[in-house]
């Protein structure tokens, strides 16, 4: 696996934004699909329809962000 280099930016009260150069699995080691050199955000709010994706769920639930970490 070639290393890659990305910058995660985490949001006071949203999702976390992933730029750079990334390669992402899931649990099993198989690829997810993730936009090509463009940033993409990863929800952790933990309600996200479209896991690990954020889909803007945050805002629109009773979440604390502190909480999530």
């Amino acid at each position: 696996m070639s290393e890659g280099t990305f910058t995660i930016t985490i949001s006071k009260k949203g999702p976390y934004k992933v730029e750079g150069t990334y390669r992402m699995v899931d649990n099993s080691g198989q690829p997810i699909p993730t936009p090509d050199g463009k940033p993409f955000f990863l929800y952790r709010c933990g309600h996200s329809n479209n896991k690990p994706f954020c889909d803007g769920t945050h805002n629109r639930t009773d979440w604390d962000p502190e909480l999530a970490g």
